[in-house]
């Protein structure tokens, strides 16, 4: 079997995005724009971010017979290694998205075939980067975690509990700033940097925060990255750029405030265009 620099273990969704006036609220009907259909999954969006990027990608999921196809189309079409996608007995996921005037995103994902992941054991151990997060069983991040002889890096989203022994085997944790509460157990103490540290990954915690960048914190030291200045169109997967990066970087040597500079200047050309996949920028138009 051939090893990839990455691969990506995770989610695979039909996005269905509209655009509405704001985020829908409780018992509230909003009119909004025409519903756009497109590739999407955190693990897809991964994949294909670290494959424009240039990585060598491969990816391991689930879809199934209904829209499948159309997925593992777009993952051929990136050249990304699709013999670690399962094709199951369930619906593929989908992911329905309302995106604000301010290109802030409230994302309802209905799992389907995710629910059915299985772990391609040998891809994963032959990678030099394993990228991970929430949108399939809690079970099949924690194994490929465990077999992981790369670099690991866990999207802790959507968020959920994390064992103590997954964050134990994870060389590098992106959070957003909610996502690190509830893994902190809920307190907002406002000091982000002790609750990082005190989380028991066995490498830095990169927080992202939005339009105000994100934080580094490693064990002896924090470091904050500004964002990049730009008109937010669609914030969908700008997460999702920002943790292909984060891996693209570190592949290359850098460091790891060199690898969040690097992914905050991904994930700012992701949010200044439309769609989950369709957004995600290649290496040439970042040169």
């Amino acid at each position: 079997m051939s090893s990839f620099e990455i691969v990506v273990v995770g989610s695979l969704n039909v996005d269905v995005t509209v655009d509405v006036p704001q985020a829908p609220e409780a018992g509230q009907t909003l009119l909004g724009g025409d519903a756009r259909r497109s590739g999407g999954g955190k693990g897809g969006n991964q994949a294909v971010a670290a494959a424009r990027l240039g990585r060598s990608t491969a990816m391991v999921g689930a879809v199934g017979a209904s829209d499948g196809e159309f997925l593992l189309s777009l993952l051929r079409g990136e050249n990304i290694d699709i013999s670690g996608v399962r094709q199951v007995e369930a619906p593929t996921g989908q992911a329905f998205v309302f995106v604000d005037t301010e290109g802030d995103s409230t994302i309802v994902v209905s799992p389907g075939a995710n629910d059915h992941v299985e772990v391609d054991r040998e891809l994963v151990a032959a990678a030099r980067c394993v990228l991970l997060q929430q949108e399939v069983p809690a079970a099949v991040v924690e194994e490929a975690a465990s077999v992981a002889n790369g670099i690991v890096v866990l999207n802790p989203a959507p968020a959920r509990p994390v064992a103590p022994s997954l964050l134990a085997n994870v060389d590098v944790l992106v959070p957003n700033r909610g996502e690190l509460l509830g893994l902190a157990g809920g307190v907002d103490r406002g000091d982000l940097v002790q609750l990082a540290q005190n989380l028991g990954t066995r490498g830095p915690v990169v927080v992202t925060l939005g339009a105000q960048g994100c934080l580094v914190v490693e064990a002896e030291r924090s470091t904050r990255v500004p964002a990049e200045q730009v008109k937010a169109v669609d914030a969908t997967a700008a997460g999702d750029s920002f943790c292909a990066a984060i891996a693209d970087a570190l592949l290359d040597g850098a460091d790891i405030v060199e690898a969040a500079r690097w992914a905050t200047r991904v994930a700012a050309v992701t949010v200044t265009r439309q769609g989950a996949m369709a957004s995600l920028p290649t290496k040439d138009e970042l040169a």
